[in-house]
């Protein structure tokens, strides 16, 4: 983290604190921002496990963010890695294994509350809609147009697209996904080392970066054309803070 991005975010909690102060005794209120849990409340429990989107839903979040990827025969799993390690230590790879050979024993428990397999996408979208909370669906690597399809007609079928967002570092992705269904909201995942968000403006996308490479300008440029601005991941109270500042829709947390 740069010493300058350090003071920005110190700069922005103490701004926070008298906007809370301030709004007590009558001044604007700060802007609403909805909180997503990042692969669910994974700073207690076990990332993109069922458990950790119920437990987001207790928390409070107003949505959850997954990663999903593709089983050898087909199935949308929640998994931020290509590979898992079974609870005997054995590791496999999602795409050369099925669903049942993937979920025949529990996942190793990194947090060590419960006990958790490899979630289903169809699982983490009914959990999504006990809770109408917002669903931000990550495609990991390039998919095909069909697997594209199959991904977002499951989301309406459980769900409700209007409360789905995709995102994917792969922009062909979310191209596909815009050619297929014209309405579903669409966001460009977009790092610190990453180039060329500009390409966002061509599509109509919105975009979910890194918080250390947002700008209060880069925001200002979405909002300007009606697109909407996510962060991630802000896990402390200075990040949290930083991002709240720069005026975006939503913040992605492992924690808050």
């Amino acid at each position: 983290m740069s010493i300058q991005l350090f003071f920005k975010m110190v700069l922005a909690t103490l701004m926070s604190v008298f906007t809370v102060f301030g709004s007590m005794f009558g001044g604007a209120p700060q802007k609403k921002v909805c909180m997503i849990a990042h692969r669910g409340y994974s700073g207690m429990y076990h990332e993109n496990t069922e458990l950790a989107f119920r437990k987001a839903a207790e928390h409070g979040s107003g949505g959850a963010e997954t990663d999903v990827r593709i089983t050898k025969d087909g199935e949308f799993m929640c998994s931020h890695d290509g590979e898992i390690t079974l609870k005997d230590g054995t590791v496999m790879e999602i795409a050369d294994h099925t669903l049942a050979e993937l979920t025949a024993q529990p996942l190793k428990n990194k947090k060590l509350i419960g006990e958790v397999y490899l979630c289903t996408f169809k699982t983490y979208l009914e959990v999504m809609k006990e809770n109408d909370m917002v669903c931000f669906i990550e495609l990991k690597g390039s998919y095909t147009d069909e697997q594209v399809n199959q991904v977002f007609t499951l989301a309406g079928e459980v769900y409700d697209l209007s409360k789905c967002i995709l995102q994917s570092f792969d922009f062909d992705n979310l191209i596909k996904a815009r050619e297929q269904f014209p309405d579903l909201p669409i966001m460009l995942t977009y790092g610190v080392d990453d180039t060329g968000y500009e390409r966002c403006f061509e599509y109509g996308f919105s975009i979910d970066a890194d918080y250390r490479c947002v700008t209060e300008e880069m925001v200002k440029e979405f909002h300007d054309r009606g697109l909407e601005f996510a962060v991630w991941t802000a896990n402390e109270l200075l990040s949290l803070n930083y991002s709240k500042s720069l005026g975006v829709d939503y913040i992605e947390s492992d924690v808050f």
